[in-house]
């Protein structure tokens, strides 16, 4: 949108700064998902390979992890806007995700959680398992989109065993079964 509306602002420090300033300004009205501390706690205690894969900047979700106090990935499995050149529903970022995480031969190995129906059609076309959320959009948007579970929040997911790389987890309560 810069591109068209503000050329002269389209540029990564801009971008970069402007996002930086939304959690050091909002920081303290925001607030995780449900469930989504005790799912990172989870994995993190059992050293479970895991990634964060926006369409935000480094400012933007390092800002947010540290204002929420929530698990930071090492940096190499945080990909973000500018690790990629066209951003979602493009699948090129959780074909990144996938590659720093080691698991390029089988993408079915890798679920996505996913709140935007940008965001689950990337990581559909990149051949990932995708759980859909309903926080940000609408549960209508969500099944639009096509994942191959739906739930309310990360209540419904649950870390059930983590061993050589591979995580089992628990998908409760959810809206739709798994669609081929």
């Amino acid at each position: 949108m810069l591109k068209l509306l503000a050329p002269e602002k389209a540029n990564w420090e801009y971008v970069q700064y402007m996002e930086g300033l939304l959690p050091k300004n909002h920081g303290h009205e925001a607030s995780e998902i449900s469930g989504a501390r005790s799912l990172l706690d989870s994995l993190v205690s059992a050293s479970a390979p895991w990634a964060i894969v926006t369409s935000g900047t480094i400012p933007l979700v390092t800002g947010w992890l540290k204002a929420l106090s929530l698990p930071t990935p090492p940096d190499h499995l945080i990909v973000t806007a500018e690790s990629v050149e066209i951003g979602k529903p493009d699948p090129a970022c959780y074909r990144l995700g996938r590659e720093r995480l080691g698991v390029q031969e089988d993408a079915k190995k890798v679920l996505v959680l996913e709140d935007s129906p940008a965001g689950i059609k990337a990581g559909k076309e990149a051949g990932c398992l995708v759980l859909g959320l309903v926080t940000s959009h609408t549960l209508e948007q969500v099944q639009e989109a096509k994942p191959d579970w739906i739930v309310k929040d990360l209540e419904s997911v649950r870390l059930v065993k983590s061993e050589n790389g591979k995580v089992t987890l628990e998908i409760r309560d959810a809206h739709v079964a798994r669609q081929s």
